[in-house]
């Protein structure tokens, strides 16, 4: 009976552990999300990279990402769209599929900015303040993310706002399969920050201008 109340309480620490990280991230971005009507207007927006298409075109997702900061842009609510995401390797190039999709939308290719660093939302944020000198930032991506990514851009000094990307319908299996993943994500992200503190890759600096 010790044990099984023992294991009980060990499982019921450890779901605590995983879902509270979450609520308190939420909570913390819940003020800072508009839509793209009521955003202030910011220099530059920041969108997170997501998966391509076979033919390395934006998948769904970095697609829905692109056609939000499009609208930005198209709105005069930022100058500079700063896309980041994944290039491990030569023929992944998440940046560069963002780029494409901008300027078959009308977006000058001046005011794109590439971060072929960006693997991840920690690495996108981190790059962002260090890299690009971002100080200020609307944040694009989906509701499922955007807590984790306003959390930690603004724990790395941007002064970040979001506006969520949700220019399309995704299937309820999906969004539930993004939510359930996220929850680790952000306990990663949790333990990154205060535990870790692992450095991205860096380079020169690149200011926005």
């Amino acid at each position: 009976m010790f044990l099984l109340r023992a294991a009980l309480l060990t499982g019921a620490l450890a779901a605590f552990g995983l879902v509270m990280p979450g609520l308190i991230m939420k909570m913390y971005a819940s003020p800072r999300i508009f839509t793209v009507e009521d955003v202030p207007v910011t220099r530059v927006a920041i969108v997170f990279g997501a998966g391509l298409l076979r033919d390395g075109s934006a998948g769904p997702v970095l697609s829905d990402r692109m056609q939000t900061a499009v609208n930005l842009y198209l709105a005069g609510k930022v100058d500079k769209i700063l896309m980041s995401g994944d290039n491990s390797f030569i023929e992944y190039n998440e940046p560069e599929a963002g780029r494409q999709y901008a300027l078959e939308r009308g977006v000058p290719d001046a005011d794109i900015v590439l971060d072929l660093a960006g693997r991840r939302t920690y690495d996108t944020c981190y790059r962002a303040r260090n890299i690009f000198g971002v100080e200020e930032a609307i944040l694009i991506t989906q509701e499922f993310h955007m807590p984790r990514a306003l959390t930690l851009c603004n724990w790395f000094g941007i002064d970040s706002i979001g506006v969520e990307a949700n220019n399309r319908n995704f299937r309820n299996r999906a969004v539930s399969w993004w939510n359930f993943r996220e929850t680790f994500a952000v306990f990663q992200a949790g333990w990154d920050l205060l535990i870790v503190k692992p450095l991205p890759i860096l380079g020169e600096p690149e200011p926005i201008y």
